[in-house]
C-alpha cells in the first residue's frame, strides 16, 4: 500500500535590516504579515551581529533593506542576514532592495577602476541570496550581474498617477534631465500622452573646463507649459537644479520633479526648497528624516508595490505586469 505524505505548508517570512523599518512595517501591513524579531547591534569596533528570534528553517523569506547611508553599514548587516538565514535552514532567502546601493558603479569608466555594482550582488550570491527585488536600478544592466532571478519594479505607474492629479495633460510636457535619462522620460511621454524636451548639457567655448550652456532639444514645448523633469534619483541635486534652471529661463510656466529614490545629499534641500521646482515628488525607497522635508516635497508610498512583488513570489504568480513602466 503506497503511504501519502502531505506537503507541508509555504511560510511566507519577512525579515527586515535597521535601515529603513517605517518602510519594512508599511509593507508587513500590505501583507497582513509580521516581521520576524531581529536581534542587530554593532561592537565597539564597527562590527554588526544578527540573530533571528524565530525559526526560519523550510520558509521563503524576504529580507528588506534600503541602502541609505552610511551604505557600507546597511549592506553589510543585509548581506549577514542572508548568511544567517541560509545557515538557519530557510529555503528561499529573497532579498529587497529597493534602492541598492553602488548601482551607479556599473561599468569601468576609466582604467583600474572596480565595477562595484557586480561586487555587491556577487556578495548577496556567496551569502546564499535565491533572488533579488529592487525598484529602478541606474542601469538596467545591473540585472545580468547576478547569477539568480532579479525583479526590477518600476515605481512610474506610483509618480505617473499623482502627477495627474496636480497638471494639466494639455500643458504637460516631459523633460530628461540628461541624454542618460531619455529613454524613461521618453516612457513617460507615452504614459501621460505629453511632448519631450531634453535638456543637452555642452560646453562653452570660451569657458574651459566648465559645463556651461543648457541646450534644450524640444524647446517649443517649454514655454508657458509645466515641465516635468523626471530622473531616477536626487542626490544632491545639482543636475535637476540647473535643468529647472534653464527650462525657467526658456519660459516654463511651472516646474516638477518627479524620482523614485530620495538621496538628497549635502545641499540637496536647500537646492531645490530655494530653486525654480515647484514640486518634487518621490518615492519613501529610502528614509527622508524630518529635516529633509519641505512644503514642496511630496513622498509617495513604494510599499504597495513591494508588498504585491512579494505576495506574486511567495505564491509563485507572475511579476510580468511589475515589471511594465505601464503597470500591465
Amino acid at each position: 500500500m503506497t503511504q501519502i505524505t502531505s506537503q507541508p505548508e509555504k511560510r511566507m517570512v519577512l525579515v527586515s535590516g535597521r535601515a529603513h523599518p517605517e518602510l519594512a512595517r508599511e509593507v508587513a501591513a500590505a501583507l497582513g504579515a509580521d516581521i520576524v524579531p531581529t536581534t542587530a547591534y554593532d561592537f565597539a569596533n564597527g562590527e554588526i551581529y544578527v540573530r533571528f528570534a524565530e525559526s526560519v528553517r523550510g520558509c521563503d523569506v524576504f529580507v528588506l533593506q534600503s541602502h541609505t547611508a552610511p551604505i557600507n553599514q546597511w549592506l553589510m548587516e543585509q548581506v549577514l542576514m542572508v548568511d544567517a538565514l541560509k545557515r538557519a535552514s530557510a529555503k528561499r532567502v529573497t532579498v529587497v532592495a529597493p534602492f541598492l546601493g553602488y548601482s551607479r558603479q556599473d561599468k569601468k569608466h576609466r582604467g583600474r577602476e572596480p565595477i562595484s555594482a557586480r561586487l555587491v550582488l556577487d556578495l548577496f550570491k556567496t551569502a546564499g541570496a535565491d533572488r533579488i527585488i529592487s525598484v529602478d536600478l541606474h542601469a538596467a544592466q545591473i540585472q545580468g550581474f547576478f547569477d539568480g532571478p532579479v525583479d526590477h519594479l518600476w515605481a512610474l505607474p506610483v509618480l505617473a498617477d499623482y502627477v495627474a492629479t496636480r497638471v494639466d495633460k494639455q500643458q504637460l510636457t516631459i523633460v530628461s534631465p540628461d541624454m542618460g535619462r531619455v529613454r524613461v522620460a521618453d516612457v513617460w511621454s507615452d504614459r501621460m500622452g505629453a511632448p519631450l524636451a531634453i535638456i543637452h548639457k555642452r560646453r562653452d567655448p570660451n569657458v574651459p573646463n566648465k559645463v556651461q550652456v543648457h541646450e534644450i532639444v524640444g524647446s517649443e514645448h517649454v514655454e508657458g507649459r509645466t515641465c516635468l523633469l523626471i530622473d531616477d534619483m536626487i542626490d544632491t541635486a545639482g543636475t535637476i537644479v540647473q535643468a529647472a534652471e534653464a527650462l525657467k529661463a526658456n519660459g516654463a510656466r511651472k516646474i516638477l520633479v518627479a524620482a523614485t529614490h530620495a538621496i538628497l545629499s549635502g545641499p540637496a534641500v536647500q537646492r531645490l526648497s530655494d530653486g525654480p521646482v515647484d514640486e518634487v515628488v518621490v518615492t519613501n525607497t529610502l528614509p527622508i528624516t524630518p529635516d529633509k522635508r519641505w512644503d514642496g516635497l511630496t513622498v509617495l508610498s513604494i510599499a504597495p508595490l513591494l508588498a504585491r512583488a512579494i505576495r506574486e513570489i511567495f505564491d509563485d504568480g507572475s511579476v510580468t505586469s511589475l515589471f511594465e513602466p505601464h503597470g500591465g
